[in-house]
């Protein structure tokens, strides 16, 4: 509103309004030059969460190249990639893939934070909703129908891990690790027996481990006296019954001796997988507020 004063001057003089004009104005909220919407302590959380990820991708990574490269040599150059099982039974190739993947991930999350770019956090943000979701997808499945993920574990990977125990050292170790940490021989139902169907623990080959298991399977597999593994321990034990077997031998298999311990203890895996699922959706949670706060950042800008 304008207020202007009426102002008469006498002899002849000229008539007419002086003052100031007052406008009536509405107070605006003004942020300070150097004010930011984006969270200082939100970015840098982001950043070195993932530059310890970015870190582990990496180790695992390299080492991953080097066991695949060593056992390339090894085998010169017959590494054996033919089908999906081949990779996923290939501990060196699977370490690869895993730490390529927590690679790029975690670098996309750690430079998307650091330069704010929305991009990069949207990349980021999508792919931990997707190993997310994917994780769920596998626990309801193993909780809701256990029976049917172990039939389908026995029957795809029992006889592929069996065949070429042998022709990869990295899943003979596994397997070896496995068997002796939970007391088992052979994957599926059949136990040792399992052991049948690989070429050199056959009944009909001619190797002296011929209807054999491996030492892994054996209750006491180290000489107390000596302190050496005694590797032909379980020479001859597929000729026994199951009975006289399992005075030298574990002769359960693994798959069911996992689910068994794992139904045992169901509280404690729960327990843990519910903390990595909330830790997740908490980085889900920051790298969306985040991108939702530069965004902010960069409509005031354009204003």
């Amino acid at each position: 509103m304008s207020n202007y004063r009426y102002q008469n001057e006498g002899g002849g003089g000229v008539r007419g309004y002086s003052g100031i004009e007052v406008r009536d104005m509405h107070p605006r909220m003004m942020h300070p030059h150097h004010f930011t919407f984006v969270s200082t302590c939100v970015k840098y959380m982001i950043f070195m969460l993932n530059f310890i990820f970015w870190l582990f991708g990496g180790l695992l990574l390299g080492i991953g190249i080097y066991a695949f490269k060593d056992k390339w040599e090894e085998a010169n150059g017959g590494v054996r990639l033919e089908t999906i099982y081949d990779v996923v039974l290939n501990i060196s190739l699977v370490m690869i893939i895993t730490g390529i993947v927590i690679f790029v991930v975690s670098f996309a999350g750690c430079l998307g934070a650091l330069r704010e770019n929305t991009c990069l956090l949207k990349f980021y943000s999508m792919c931990l909703l997707l190993f997310f979701l994917m994780e769920m997808a596998i626990a309801i499945v193993c909780f809701i129908f256990p029976q049917l993920m172990n039939t389908f574990l026995e029957k795809e990977f029992t006889e592929t891990i069996i065949h070429s125990y042998r022709d990869d050292p990295d899943l003979q170790n596994f397997v070896d690790f496995a068997q002796q940490e939970f007391k088992c021989c052979g994957l599926s139902n059949a136990g040792y027996q399992d052991w049948s169907k690989n070429e050199y623990f056959n009944c009909s080959s001619p190797s002296v481990e011929r209807c054999g298991v491996p030492y892994s399977c054996c209750i006491n597999a180290t000489d107390i006296s000596s302190g050496l593994v005694n590797i032909m321990c379980g020479y001859g034990v597929q000729e026994h019954t199951v009975v006289a077997a399992s005075k030298r031998i574990w002769t359960s298999g693994c798959i069911e001796i996992v689910r068994v311990w794992a139904e045992r203890n169901l509280y404690v895996i729960a327990g843990i997988a519910l903390g990595i699922a909330l830790i997740q959706l908490l980085v889900i949670y920051l790298a969306k507020t985040l991108e939702g706060q530069i965004e902010l950042q960069k409509s005031r800008w354009a204003a």
